[in-house]
């Protein structure tokens, strides 16, 4: 980082004015920030075991046939791990080197106002997702009781409500019990994993081969829309990656906060979506706990495939659909902290969970992630231009502090550019993601270069007169 760069970081994050927000938004100080590298690396590990990516790998077996063979899986994966570690690192850097939150790094391009718009876009789908990994993880806790109590308990709901209180206490004591509880997660099923993958080559490698290795797969639209799917697993992720780098210990360079994402998705989401499509190749089964309880013949495995599910869910939500959401409530309704994460964790059950999980609502479900997918690509790519290309790195953060000043109102080059890249997305959806990133990014340069002439956005940047 240039001298001058760092000038001006250090002057912008001296706000000498009331910010207007709950303190939990202000910049994160240097002492404030408690999760170290190994933590944090952790906390990806974390996120990356759970069903929903293992199910991601099963997917690939399509009536007993890869529709990709092992290399091309390993070649698609290896390319979305690198773009999702480059847009990462990209996307974090304004929140690790000034603290700011997401939904404050958003005013730099929306403005105050626009920047709820599309705060609400990462905020609502984290409380659906929230209610609904909430709710298999009372399902499978269920399960755990029934076998423990010999069936004299039965109730899912009681379960899911306990599964919820845990998480809102947890999330209440910040970023430490989340770093802290992912780091248990990662180990506890990582072991598991390995078991099952040594039970898989030593009992069914033949099939494994046969259907999986062996198999001729394809490198044309299957393979780019695996890439896709991989990505947009992790899309809403880096898209608020302000909200985590902001919490890491200062002093880590760009390129080693690029490998603390890229080494443990490589080994979470390497292995877990590994072990998915070999589970679908022995058995013909696409739901990964189905496949599990015939591979493993353990009469407890409806114990340890249940402990995998609510451990995965605890994890993913701790780190995807519980401080994104809680920060977009803080920002809104002035709220404090562990108030809105108390509020996250009751919307999250009125998003009706036990409804979303019933196979007749599956058509929906997908129909909503489609629709605010769509956007997401659009969103990340206007912030990495508005701050690489646009503003060469220097904001004056202060001023994205100020409810009257140059960030006041919407930018409506923003608001436009993602909708014109959220419209072309749906033409082709198999790659939305990469074709909303390419044209919002585009739309953006040029609505800011040629029109809205009198913006206060354009100030600060290559477009000012």
């Amino acid at each position: 980082m240039s001298a001058n760069l760092e000038k001006n970081i250090k002057n912008g994050t001296e706000i000498n004015h009331s910010t207007g927000v709950d303190e939990s938004l202000n910049p994160k100080k240097e002492d404030a920030r408690t999760v170290g590298p190994l933590a944090y690396a952790f906390m990806w590990v974390g996120d990356g075991v759970n069903l929903g990516n293992m199910t991601l790998g099963a997917s690939l077996i399509v009536a007993g046939t890869a529709t990709l063979n092992i290399f091309q899986t390993f070649a698609a994966a290896a390319i979305a791990i690198g773009i999702i570690s480059l847009f990462f690192a990209l996307n974090d850097r304004l929140g690790y080197r000034t603290g700011i939150p997401y939904v404050v790094q958003l005013r730099m391009s929306f403005g105050v106002k626009g920047s709820i718009i599309s705060s609400l876009l990462r905020g609502i789908p984290a409380i659906v997702w929230y209610g609904f990994q909430s709710w298999i993880g009372g399902t499978a806790l269920n399960e755990i009781a029934k076998v423990v109590s010999g069936g004299s308990f039965d109730s899912v709901v009681i379960c899911f409500v306990i599964i919820q209180a845990v998480q809102i206490v947890l999330s209440m004591y910040g970023f430490h019990a989340i770093a802290w509880v992912e780091t248990i997660a990662s180990v506890v099923i990582m072991l598991a994993l390995v078991y099952v993958f040594v039970v898989l080559l030593n009992s069914h490698s033949d099939v494994i081969v046969d259907k999986w290795v062996h198999t001729k797969g394809s490198w044309g639209l299957p393979f780019f829309g695996f890439i896709m799917m991989f990505m947009g697993n992790y899309a809403a992720i880096f898209l608020s990656a302000a909200d985590y780098s902001r919490e890491l210990k200062t002093g880590i360079s760009d390129a080693k906060r690029g490998f603390l994402y890229f080494s443990p998705i490589v080994v979470a989401y390497g292995f877990v979506l590994t072990i998915g499509a070999m589970l679908a190749s022995a058995t013909g089964i696409s739901n990964p706990v189905k496949a599990f309880a015939i591979v493993v013949d353990n009469p407890y495995i409806t114990v340890g495939v249940s402990a995998f599910i609510v451990l995965g869910a605890v994890a993913v939500n701790m780190v995807a659909n519980i401080v994104p959401p809680t920060y977009v409530i803080t920002l809104l309704t002035k709220m404090k902290y562990k108030p809105a994460v108390v509020l996250t964790g009751i919307l999250a059950l009125g998003s009706f969970p036990w409804v979303l999980v019933q196979d007749s609502s599956a058509k929906g479900l997908g129909m909503f992630i489609l629709i605010y997918s769509a956007f997401l690509g659009p969103i990340v790519s206007i912030l990495l231009v508005e701050y690489y290309i646009l503003r060469k790195q220097q904001v004056n953060i202060a001023d994205l502090y100020k409810e009257d000043g140059q960030f006041a109102g919407y930018n409506p080059a923003a608001i436009l550019s993602m909708l014109i890249g959220a419209g072309a997305a749906f033409t082709l959806v198999e790659l939305a993601w990469i074709i909303g990133v390419v044209v919002a990014g585009i739309s953006y340069i040029l609505l800011m270069k040629y029109a809205f002439k009198d913006s206060e956005f354009k100030k600060g940047t290559i477009f000012e007169k």
